[in-house]
């Protein structure tokens, strides 16, 4: 595939219908009233020069470039900012326009390096393109006197540098940095010759507010901002599409190549999720799937205290079949199990779990979902009838206030963020309801009507207390509700009770009745009200309560159903969505059909050749325990790291160590992989081929960067295990897979790799009603018919503060890491992240003697590890937060087994825990980062 270049139309498009018809170089074309004269001709196929536009920001009329002839108007008007009007007829090519250009692009080769053949730009610079284009042959004024030929080169960014003697000052990055970003990192400095790009704060990007999102680098037009990878390695001459494998935003990307070697990421204007945007884990941290670390060999061992053994695939799939079937020979059917992976792809999943269902004969597989997002799918499937997000990214754009609840967008979902703060900043209202004071609560242009900061625990108090003030206060959108629901009576009645008000409920939550009682009203009479949440929902003991909670809330307000609006959970790893769609969990095959349906057995049971049992499997949890009680001998990991990930870490890493084969597909020797048997190499998602599902249901299209590093897909590894152990498991291509997987999931009865690579992405329910896929759920019905009022009573978690562990710690993610790091520390994002520290209020450090970068102990009654203090009131008094990316940390030492009453998610965000100073040196703070970027290696 050649290098693809995607259209630059010079300005946004305009919503609307085509009514306004002009001429342009007598070529009629028909686009919506207000549409820019540059935009008009690029559809009508004339390109006019440009270098301050492009069709990402608003237009700015700077660079003069653009300069036009209109009939019946004076002078040339730039087109960038020139609207259409009817009957309008426009010139783009005259003696006069040429001259100006010409006298233009002189001004600005003047005071520009003429490195073009030794630039890493070349071939690919819009300054060198627009000389040529205007047909500049010469420059009259040389380049004697004063200039900008010794500015300064910036290059502290780890991923791009900042080459200020080639700026041509046409404001492009500082507009992308505000208007798609929303980050506001990025100033013009000075007025005329003066005039230079700066970080808004110190002289450095390293220094600033900057992201490093990298929207600055693709707006630059020349090679004033450039990726560093592009300098080393030469300009790419090939592209690939595919999907970004971090978070659940699931941004597109264009995988850029010289040959067979990755020059760098760009992020692909026509991807439905983030629409030409990224952040700098996607644009950036895609160094780890070459890293050395990475073990491209099969390995096994027969205790977890031998050397690893190299073997080949051959050799390795045989170890796992055998000793699988050992176990279950001596200890019973049941006596094994899988994991699959939220970052593996659907086809990859779903084959994991048809392994364990078809050849290992149980129902004995699960999910890392479970310790994640289990609770959405409970909590909406009661509420709404199906198990997912009920909006497209796209629909914040139409919300008037807008809920974040439990979750941290700017870190955790920052592209996604991004369309958020750009709503914001257009006169949305915001209502944050956490723990903490993330960014949004106050970030440049953008402020928090309402921070409801709440004691961690208290979710579901809060939601019924809104909802009291909305039944009680006469806000129901009782239409919606007598048209489209079921119960509300019932829960009415309930939720109107004295103990769910808000005067009521404020000395366990916290937060003044007054503040509960204006949010409920601004929520409630917002014209489009949208729920966001994260994390900060669901991993609590009544995370399923609490995701009921906001489907009642939303339900009687009429907030379903229609653009703006919703509830909308925010997945945290790229493919859980997907992972919990191919039916992952011991409960449900996929489509979120349960095991106990006949009918929806025997679809699977003709297919399958194989007996499907009706009862549920063992969960995660389960298979500790049994492991532990002497029940459960034999687990296969596909792609997940349980030993950091998972709670109460000694609980998992002693399940792992009486198991008698475990099993790890994965990247990097990783924590869980020191209690393993066999080392399965796994792929990186350059090297994937498939699907991944992300937080909006939209289905998109992994494609191969590369070959398989490992020399095996692994989906084949499955396949091959399956064969191996007697079930003939045989696919010849992912297609394969998602054609069956169509055939038995009725979400996904359209989806097809031809149909994905036809429309770029669908959003399931893709089917005979909806062939091209269905961005927004519920809008007629709901899926179970009519929506269900649940009651919600609050049960407080067991978790307490007492006088020995009187602090409660919280955790949650970080920008430029991800979830337990074996990827990003691989990359040069540790330069923003080399370790996690643990946030405390100034009164309960000064209460300790902690200062700011202390060493201090955090312990509660499970577990203990040792991290440094950064001394903040971001949490409230008696609340600590943390983040869980670093091994050397171990921040799930001390989170312990409570979890949620329906789905058994741990309750990762509250934790009794007591910090103290650190008695005993542990060794500098250099040499902890250090300690932390290195691998975790098995003995």
């Amino acid at each position: 595939m050649a290098l693809l270049k995607e259209h630059d139309l010079g300005t946004p498009p305009v919503p609307g219908p085509a009514t306004v018809t002009v001429e342009i170089d007598d070529v009629p074309v028909t686009v919506p009233e207000g549409t820019s004269v540059m935009r008009a001709a690029a559809l009508s196929g004339t390109d006019i020069p440009k270098l301050c536009a492009t069709d990402s920001l608003e237009a700015f009329g700077s660079c003069r470039l653009c300069l036009v002839e209109i009939d019946g108007r004076k002078g040339t008007p730039a087109s960038c900012t020139t609207p259409v009007a009817d009957g309008m007829k426009v010139r783009t090519q005259t003696p006069r326009l040429e001259k100006l250009r010409q006298g233009v692009m002189e001004l600005y080769i003047s005071d520009h390096p003429l490195d073009c053949l030794t630039c890493a730009a070349n071939g690919d610079c819009e300054l060198q393109d627009m000389s040529g284009v205007v047909g500049l042959r010469q420059v009259r004024y040389g380049y004697d006197g004063e200039n900008h030929l010794d500015a300064p080169k910036d290059t502290s960014n780890p991923y791009f540098d900042f080459d200020a003697s080639k700026c041509i000052v046409c404001s492009r990055c500082v507009r992308a940095c505000s208007e798609v970003q929303g980050t506001f990192a990025l100033t013009i400095e000075g007025r005329g010759f003066d005039s230079k790009v700066s970080p808004s704060a110190g002289d450095l990007f390293m220094d600033s507010e900057c992201v490093s999102c990298g929207a600055c680098v693709q707006a630059c037009p020349t090679a004033t901002l450039q990726e560093k990878s592009v300098v080393d390695l030469g300009m790419p001459t090939r592209t690939v599409l595919t999907t970004c494998a971090y978070c659940g935003v699931g941004c597109s990307f264009k995988a850029e190549l010289r040959g067979d070697e990755l020059v760098r990421m760009v992020p692909h204007k026509d991807g439905g999720a983030n629409e030409g945007h990224s952040c700098v884990k996607g644009r950036f941290a895609f160094g780890y799937a070459t890293h050395p670390d990475r073990r491209l060999s099969p390995m096994i061992r027969e205790k977890i205290t031998d050397e690893w053994r190299e073997v080949d695939w051959d050799t390795a799939i045989g170890y796992v079949a055998e000793k699988f079937r050992d176990i279950q020979a001596r200890h019973g059917v049941g006596a094994i199990g899988g994991i699959t992976s939220s970052r593996c792809t659907n086809e990859e999943v779903y084959v994991v779990q048809k392994m364990v269902r078809a050849a290992f004969g149980n129902n004995n597989v699960d999910t890392c979902a479970r310790v994640c997002h289990s609770p959405t799918g409970y909590g909406l499937k009661q509420t709404f009838g199906t198990s997912a997000g009920t909006q497209d990214f796209r629909s914040v754009a139409k919300a008037d206030v807008i809920v974040v609840i439990g979750a941290n967008p700017t870190d955790g979902h920052p592209v996604f963020a991004s369309r958020m703060k750009r709503r914001l900043r257009e006169g949305a209202k915001l209502i944050v309801v956490d723990p903490r004071r993330i960014d949004l609560v106050r970030s440049p242009h953008v402020e928090a009507t309402h921070h409801l900061q709440l004691a961690p625990g208290t979710n579901v108090a809060i939601i019924n207390a809104m909802a009291h003030v909305v039944v009680t206060e006469g806000l129901t959108d009782e239409a919606f509700v007598d048209a489209r629901c079921e119960d509300y009576a019932e829960w009415a009645e309930f939720i109107a009770r004295p103990e769910n008000s808000p005067e009521a409920t404020e000395s366990i939550t916290g937060v003044p009745a007054e503040e509960v009682r204006a949010a409920a009203r601004l929520y409630a009479t917002a014209g489009n009200g949208a729920i966001y949440y994260g994390l900060g929902v669901t991993e609590h003991s009544q995370g399923s309560t609490m995701v009921m909670g906001m489907a009642n809330l939303a339900m009687a307000t009429g907030n379903i159903g229609r653009e703006g609006v919703g509830v909308n959970p925010l997945r945290g790893q790229n493919n859980v969505q997907g992972s919990c769609d191919m039916g992952s969990f011991p409960h449900e095959l996929s489509g979120y059909r349960h095991v106990s349906d006949d009918a929806v057995r025997e679809v699977f049971e003709q297919l399958w050749q194989r007996q499907i049992l009706p009862e549920p499997g063992l969960r995660i949890p389960n298979m500790f325990d049994a492991a532990i009680e002497g029940s459960f001998h034999g687990l296969f990991v596909q792609g997940e790291d349980i030993a950091q990930s998972d709670p109460n870490t000694q609980h998992v890493t002693a399940a792992l160590s009486a198991m008698e084969l475990v099993v790890v597909q994965d990247l990097f020797l990783n924590e869980t992989a020191k209690f393993a048997h066999a080392f399965l190499p796994g792929t990186s998602f350059l090297e994937k081929d498939g699907t991944f599902t992300n937080a909006e249901r939209r289905i998109n299209r992994v494609r191969p960067v590369m070959a398989p590093k490992t020399g095996k897909d692994e989906w084949r590894v499955a396949c091959e295990i399956a064969q191996a152990m007697g079930y003939d498991m045989h696919y010849d291509h992912p297609r394969d897979i998602m054609a069956e997987i169509a055939s038995v999931t009725p979400t996904f009865a359209g989806v097809s790799f031809e149909k994905l690579d036809k429309l770029g992405s669908v959003q399931w329910p893709c089917n005979e009603n909806a062939p091209e896929g269905t961005p927004v759920m519920h809008v007629e019905k709901f899926v179970r018919g009519k929506g269900k009022f649940v009651q919600t009573p609050f049960v407080a978690t067991r978790e307490r503060s007492t006088r020995k562990y009187p602090l409660i710690l919280t955790t949650g993610r970080i920008l430029t890491q991800y979830n337990v790091g074996a990827q990003t520390r691989r990359t040069a994002n540790v330069a923003w992240h080399p370790e996690d520290v643990l946030e405390i209020h100034p009164h309960d450090a000064e209460e300790r003697g902690i200062s700011d970068g202390d060493l201090v102990t955090l312990s509660s009654r499970v577990g203990s590890t040792t991290l440094r203090a950064k001394v903040a009131d971001r949490m409230p008094v008696g609340v600590v937060y943390t983040t869980f990316h670093h091994p050397v940390t171990g921040a799930n030492v001390v989170t312990t087994e409570n979890s949620d009453w329906a789905t058994n998610c741990p309750e990762y965000k509250v934790t009794a825990v007591q910090v103290g100073l650190k008695t005993v040196s542990t060794g500098t703070r250099d040499e902890q980062a250090t300690m932390d970027t290195e691998p975790a290696l098995a003995d």
